[in-house]
């Protein structure tokens, strides 16, 4: 059985690998490695569905293979940094995924994620639904972190949520980008750069360019040997050669702050 995610070849026997090869193309493969969304039990086709497949919105290989040429230094780093690892969830939940990108806002990821970890536990562990969430005193959100701005923010969300203004994640998954980030943007606290995460992250848009992402900046000026951050108009204009797969190069301009 194998979970999901990027799998090196050489851990698997040839029948394997050929029998994957043989059931589907979308299994990509680079550098030596193979990603395998889901599967129960290699070479069982009836165990191989097509949730399963959808798993992978686009095929990471050829938006690599299409990168590598057209931009050979953002190719060297491809090289560098190995196959992307992006792991999509298979299925949505528009608000809690909105309102843990409203807590990561302006923090590092260490410390986001504490403050995350303690407003789910304010919950008991369960499931952050937007009745609990405007249930829920302040004061407790505050205790676990939260700022007031945050906080009014994500109440917003909630009650816009249970208002219905707010779409399904079925929903979302049939929009186009420039009606996500308009629909999405309405809720206070809810920006461009926020909904491009969850169009990244979540709903795994392969052409998003968040130019006001600190990271992606700081990785493209590291990558293309700038002196400085790069203006967001000029990082637009070069980017354009990625199209239309932009979410992999600001993929990897966040690689190349760790390597």
């Amino acid at each position: 059985m194998y979970n999901g995610g990027w799998i090196e070849l050489s851990t698997l026997g040839k029948s394997t690998v050929d029998r994957y090869i043989r059931l589907t193309e979308d299994f990509p493969f680079f550098l030596g490695y193979v990603y395998i969304p889901l599967c129960r039990q290699v070479g069982n086709r009836n165990n191989y569905s097509q949730e399963m497949i959808g798993v992978l919105t686009y095929n990471f290989q050829k938006a690599m293979r299409v990168l590598y040429r057209k931009d050979r230094t953002l190719g060297q780093l491809i090289e560098q940094a190995g196959p992307i690892t992006i792991a999509f969830p298979k299925r949505l939940n528009p608000f809690g995924a909105l309102l843990r990108s409203i807590i990561y806002q302006q923090l590092s990821g260490k410390a986001a994620a504490t403050i995350h970890k303690r407003v789910r536990a304010l919950f008991a562990g369960g499931r952050i639904n937007p009745d609990r969430v405007l249930a829920i005193d302040d004061q407790m959100l505050r205790s676990a972190g939260m700022s007031r701005a945050k906080i009014v923010a994500v109440n917003d969300l909630a009650q816009k949520t249970m208002d219905g203004l707010i779409p399904s994640g079925s929903r979302l998954r049939e929009m186009s980008d420039d009606d996500i980030v308009e629909n999405l943007t309405q809720v206070r606290g809810i920006g461009e750069w926020t909904v491009q995460m969850l169009l990244m992250f979540h709903l795994g848009r392969p052409d998003v360019l968040p130019t006001k992402d600190l990271g992606v900046r700081k990785g493209f000026m590291l990558t293309y040997g700038l002196d400085q951050l790069p203006a967001e108009k000029d990082m637009m204009v070069y980017c354009e050669r990625w199209r239309p797969y932009r979410s992999v190069g600001s993929w990897y301009m966040w690689r190349a702050l760790e390597l």
